[in-house]
């Protein structure tokens, strides 16, 4: 049997087209595999865009200060230097399917105002992001307790039942959910709150995903403030319990020297917020 190439010189010569001997031909099969995989490498180029996207989206919306990175936190106090080490393990965890499949994790950060659990949480997320393109969202629990109170108001013009709706979509499916200032000034959430968020980590405990907890109750405190069911939620995750004790690293608020002279401009100078 005449070989492919052989067929299309002598097609060429009947049609008396020139045939370049050095011309290398490919079989149909090769030309496939040689197209297939362009294909799959622009398909996978599109999927890595579109979750990019997705991710940055998320965390355009996610209220997350770009100031909380470990490199611009202080690790003066063993409270913070043990907070690292179980944050850096945490994010490595990420590497290995298995404990990514294993069920759903969640972090417990407790403790005294101004210890920076704010921002090892902050800084956690942004690694997530920039290593695994984890989507994330933070978020304080009373903004999302106050907007589903105001979803209930069928009277309202501002589609506020629509955002809590579309808010609430994405509490249940983004990878990793940081809710900051759990039960803050509270004693005991109401019973319907209490529900609600039970149920919200429950059913982000069966879609494997991740959360992180922010109070500055101790854990019988919370306990106490999130109900029995609620806090029924918190124990089915596989979880992780850091402390933070011991004063604000915040800088206090100073005046400006007494000694300046009246006339002066008065200055604002913010406390810096380590």
């Amino acid at each position: 049997m005449d070989r492919i190439t052989d067929k299309i010189a002598n097609l060429a010569k009947a049609l008396n087209k020139p045939v370049d001997p050095d011309n290398e031909y490919i079989d149909y099969k090769t030309l496939r595999k040689q197209y297939e995989a362009q294909a799959n490498e622009e398909i996978s180029q599109l999927q890595q865009r579109s979750k990019k996207a997705r991710v940055e989206a998320i965390h355009g919306r996610s209220d997350l200060n770009p100031k909380w990175t470990f490199s611009n936190l202080v690790e003066d106090s063993d409270d913070v230097i043990e907070a690292v080490s179980i944050a850096q393990s945490f994010i490595a965890a990420h590497d290995d399917p298995a404990w990514r499949q294993s069920g759903s994790h969640m972090m417990i950060f407790y403790g005294d105002y101004g210890r920076g659990k704010s921002h090892i949480a902050g800084a956690i997320a942004h690694q997530l992001i920039d290593q695994y393109e984890i989507s994330v969202l933070y978020r304080q629990l009373s903004t999302i307790l106050e907007m589903r109170n105001f979803s209930f108001d069928f009277s309202a013009s501002d589609n506020a039942g629509q955002r809590f709706r579309e808010i609430h979509h994405e509490l249940l499916n983004v990878d990793l959910l940081i809710l900051d200032e759990v039960c803050v000034n509270e004693s005991i959430l109401k019973k319907n709150a209490q529900s609600w968020f039970g149920n919200l980590l429950r059913q982000r405990l069966v879609n494997k995903k991740n959360c992180i907890l922010i109070t500055n109750h101790n854990l019988a405190e919370l306990e106490n403030a999130l109900g029995r069911y609620c806090f029924e939620s918190i124990r089915e995750y596989d979880t992780y319990k850091v402390r933070f004790q011991g004063p604000s690293r915040r800088d206090e608020l100073t005046a400006d020297h007494e000694e300046e002279s009246s006339s002066a401009t008065p200055r604002y100078q913010p406390n810096q917020v380590r």
